[in-house]
């Protein structure tokens, strides 16, 4: 059974879909704002989401975005009241792979996410690599080594966590807030020092290539730059 993520602040429209959705054979998981459903998708496995645009705490297209940090595949449709032409560009241009304005007919919503799924099934083969080419490194990330001129560093399961998710966002800022409710499950303070740690422990590891940097951004988190 296709499991999806519904995202939506509105209770009479989110409730109408996820049943909807789940008489049609989707286990169909909701959220009401944007924190709570970048916490779900964090400890759920979904085969697609759907948020919507205009939310509290987190609107969609920054909801989006922080999923495809962690995740480049999972297909999003954004639902939103908004049917101006900037919006829907905002949309494709932070991952979407729909894009329905309100209101919809559910026969339609259910066809774009048949659709969606087919494709996206079509791909399963594109599957996430295991090893990652940074600079001079191999990092393989099932055996936690970063080999460099023949000589390999064993990681710590965090110090592999961490290096992963900023390999996979390769010359982008990974916010601390996101890294650490990945890696570490949430961003209280303790394990912020403990980040900066680990953060301290790659960049020493990654020295020996100078091409290699992992910067601090001022006001968003950190950016493994090659």
């Amino acid at each position: 059974m296709p499991t999806i993520l519904l995202v939506e602040d509105d209770p009479n429209l989110g409730q109408l879909v996820q049943e909807y959705l789940t008489m049609k054979g989707y286990a169909t998981d909701r959220a009401t704002d944007g924190n709570k459903g970048l916490q779900e998708f964090m400890t759920g496995n979904y085969d697609l989401c759907i948020f919507d645009v205009m939310m509290p705490k987190k609107d969609g297209f920054t909801l989006a975005k922080e999923v495809r940090m962690g995740n480049r595949d999972v297909p999003i449709i954004f639902l939103t009241a908004k049917s101006m032409q900037e919006d829907t560009i905002q949309g494709f241009k932070v991952g979407a792979d729909d894009y329905i304005t309100k209101p919809f007919s559910m026969e339609e919503l259910l066809l774009r996410i048949q659709a969606i799924l087919r494709r996206s099934q079509r791909s399963t083969d594109a599957t996430e690599p295991t090893t990652y080419q940074i600079g001079a490194f191999a990092f393989d990330y099932p055996h936690q080594l970063l080999t460099h001129n023949g000589n390999a560093q064993k990681l710590t399961s965090k110090e592999s966590e961490l290096l992963k998710l900023l390999a996979q966002n390769l010359n982008q800022p990974v916010s601390r807030s996101f890294a650490l409710k990945m890696v570490w499950g949430d961003d209280s303070y303790f394990n912020a020092r403990s980040m900066d740690v680990y953060v301290t422990k790659l960049r020493k590891y990654l020295k020996e290539d100078p091409a290699v940097q992992l910067v601090n951004v001022h006001g968003e988190g950190f950016k493994l730059i090659v």
